[in-house]
């Protein structure tokens, strides 16, 4: 069989994943099939990651700090897994990869690592982790565009507006988690590369379902976190350039970073700090985490990307063709309905709260998805005709419906989704739409929860 029918031959076998078995109670009696449909909060841990963890858990030992057999095999797994994350980032040789807590965590490291008197510039439509790091720089923030192109040339103009002579650095995502939509990164690094500027990219929510390269986008840093990537065990990655981190403070200070500490006479400490990636990575390291999150790129990869993009739109157009049959729905969208994205779609349903409608399809249904904001609220509220600037947050049973309650269900699937899951999601909406919820809800802790 020739490697691209292969590829084919696998583009409707979801990788396996953990819960796939799991049933869930429901309000109305019974139980269901967990359908999983909130993988851009927090993707379930792939079979292959969580039996490679479960091989490893009986060696596990200190990294970098011990002489026995077990340290010596955690340190060599834990930077084996550090090359092979940087191989499936495409890095540059002379590329640092640091491994982190999460993509917010990356992204507060990088800022902790900004040159004195750094410009940083920030389109509004960011998640929260990378609107929120900068507050110690000077940030340029940028108006939601309407198209990519519009993207590109909004980025060029305040670029080309600044001081050409202070560092500066673009954070911009890879694909939205409000919308799932593909930004143009190439196009973005461009820019920011011929004003002078350097670009760190948010891949929390592309790397799960795209290939991602350093070196083919020609970004300075990418961040990502292993949660979204089917390795839920606390790691997150920078990778990137040395430079900016090895002049900086360490981000932790302790055991690790340093590498020698000496009292001084008049009573202080004397520290000299370790270059590379030991500078930020002080304190014992998350070694089944970063294990985890290699194992992950390592199934992703031998599953290969074509097959999975193809699956995923496959489950795209399920999803987008169910939707539309239903009355009321409104997909968001920055790009428009054509515009490439990922396994990520958010929607308003008219006469509808969000958290009634999520609630409800959990409850009734067994199905889990996601209302609110999700950590984005400026682009929420952009979207949803309100301005960046509106206050409001998550819907409660008792809120007005609809869009003018400002928050949105949002559906996200991935490598793992079946497509039964995505089915009985389309069907479930169109029956709460067409014949209301089956039982009473009330609001409860700022949340919509059913009457028990």
């Amino acid at each position: 069989m020739s490697v691209h029918t292969a590829a084919a031959a696998t583009v409707l076998a979801p990788l396996p994943v953990l819960g796939r078995d799991v049933t869930v109670p429901l309000v109305t009696g019974g139980e269901a099939g967990y359908a999983a449909l909130d993988y851009a909060a927090s993707a379930p841990a792939l079979q292959r990651v969580w039996d490679d963890v479960a091989a490893y858990a009986p060696y596990y030992g200190s990294v970098h700090r011990g002489a026995g057999h077990l340290s010596q095999l955690s340190t060599g797994l834990f930077e084996d897994a550090r090359r092979t994350v940087a191989g499936f980032l495409g890095c540059r040789e002379d590329d640092q990869v640091v491994f982190t807590r999460s993509t917010t965590d990356s992204l507060n490291l990088l800022a902790h690592a900004l040159p004195a008197g750094c410009q940083v510039f920030v389109f509004a439509t960011e998640h929260h982790a990378a609107l929120l790091p900068w507050r110690g720089a000077e940030v340029t923030w940028l108006d939601a565009p309407r198209t990519p192109e519009q993207a590109v040339r909004t980025l060029e103009r305040a670029l080309a507006g600044r001081d050409a002579g202070a560092p500066a650095l673009v954070c911009v995502t890879g694909a939205s988690n409000v919308t799932g939509e593909l930004w143009p990164v190439r196009e973005l690094a461009a820019a920011a590369h011929a004003h002078g500027a350097r670009i760190v990219l948010d891949a929390a929510q592309l790397a799960p379902h795209h290939p991602v390269s350093v070196t083919e986008l020609d970004v300075d840093w990418i961040a990502l976190s292993g949660h979204k990537l089917y390795a839920p065990f606390g790691a997150g990655v920078l990778a990137g350039r040395a430079d900016w981190l090895d002049a900086a403070e360490p981000y932790l200070a302790g055991g690790g970073a340093s590498r020698t500490v000496a009292r001084r006479e008049d009573g202080g400490v004397e520290v000299e700090w370790h270059e590379g990636t030991a500078r930020h990575e002080a304190g014992s390291p998350n070694v089944i985490g970063a294990y985890s999150l290699a194992s992950a790129c390592k199934a992703l990869t031998e599953a290969g990307f074509d097959a999975l993009v193809a699956r995923e739109r496959h489950l795209i157009a399920r999803v987008r063709t169910g939707l539309a049959d239903v009355p009321g729905v409104r997909v968001l969208s920055l790009f428009g309905e054509d515009a490439p994205r990922v396994g990520v779609l958010s929607f308003v349903v008219e006469g509808w709260n969000s958290s009634h409608l999520a609630a409800a399809l959990s409850a009734e249904y067994g199905i889990g998805v996601r209302d609110g904001l999700f950590c984005a609220h400026p682009l929420v509220r952009t979207l949803l005709g309100g301005t960046p600037q509106d206050q409001g947050e998550c819907g409660a049973a008792g809120d007005a419906p609809g869009e003018r309650s400002l928050n949105a269900v949002r559906v996200s699937f991935g490598a793992g989704t079946p497509d039964e899951h995505v089915d009985r999601f389309v069907g479930a909406v169109g029956e709460l739409v067409r014949d209301g919820a089956k039982w009473s809800y009330r609001t409860e802790n700022g949340r919509c929860v059913p009457v028990a």
